[in-house]
């Protein structure tokens, strides 16, 4: 306890304004989270909590860039579909006319109309392969693959091959088209068959284009959720609770005002000092 005839030190004076600042300082950290909406705003207001916040942010960002690599393979995919869908309908109609052709009752110029006709349904679905890209990369003109990058983690890759589909070569199976021969109702009925493999093997290619698409859809969902979940994890841990922070900065102004009061009083004190001397 401070005495109060001795007026060289006051001690209680000391006390209340070293309170004082140690509220002023507790109040300017509160009022300092209130205004960037964050609790951790430094790596000494939480040195754990800093470390494992920009770990987590790290990672949402990395989870929604994913996600976004997802949303250009299924482009890609789309983009390879479309072509794959355009050779299909080429091909019934190369189907449609190699049946005519295998036909008795067609002869002639007839015959050579549909072999005119059939070369240049050809020609048209290897123009579909060549001009089927993804920028300046043809997708169909050899058998290609491609990998995505699809999660946060460096072994997070999904890889998609595409089948080669030219004339020379459609599909999985490879079936060679350009040897189709129209010239008699014999050999335009065998074309029928080699016609026949090619449309199996482009369906297999477009299906398997399908499953691909299906798995990305299934990937962006997760992705979007693990996005979320993560940063909301974050959140937990480096944003400020804008109730508790505004409750302290209100409770700190209590007691910067009673510091205050205190101080006042506490410097008034030896004043009664004087007393003596009258």
């Amino acid at each position: 306890m401070n005495n109060l005839t001795r007026v060289a030190s006051n001690i209680e004076a000391l006390r209340a304004l070293s309170s004082l600042n140690r509220i002023n300082t507790n109040a300017a950290v509160h009022q300092y989270r209130l205004s960037t909406g964050k609790r951790i705003n430094s790596a000494q207001d939480d040195t754990a909590g800093y470390a494992i916040a920009k770990g987590l942010q790290a990672r949402a960002a990395s989870l929604s860039q994913a996600k976004s690599n997802v949303t250009t393979a299924s482009s890609i995919l789309d983009i390879a579909e479309s072509g794959y869908q355009a050779q299909m309908s080429i091909l019934q109609t190369i189907k449609a006319k190699v049946t005519q052709a295998a036909d008795a009752s067609t002869d002639g110029n007839p015959r050579t109309a549909i072999a005119s006709q059939v070369s240049e349904l050809l020609k048209e679905l290897d123009d579909v392969a060549t001009q089927t890209k993804w920028n300046s990369t043809e997708i169909f003109s050899s058998s290609s693959s491609m990998t995505f990058h699809v999660g946060a983690d460096a072994a997070d890759t999904f890889v998609v091959t595409f089948d080669k589909s030219t004339s020379a070569s459609v599909g999985n199976d490879a079936t060679d088209l350009s040897s189709i021969d129209l010239t008699s109702a014999t050999s335009a009925r065998l074309a029928i068959t080699t016609v026949d493999n090619a449309i199996q093997s482009l369906a297999e290619s477009i299906q398997e284009v399908g499953d691909k698409q299906a798995r990305l859809a299934s990937k962006e969902e997760m992705l979007a959720n693990n996005a979320q979940n993560t940063d909301a994890i974050r959140s937990s841990i480096e944003d400020a609770d804008f109730a508790r922070e505004q409750m302290e900065v209100m409770k700190l102004q209590i007691l910067q005002q009673t510091s205050i009061t205190a101080l006042t009083q506490a410097n008034a004190a030896p004043q009664s000092v004087l007393s003596l001397f009258r």
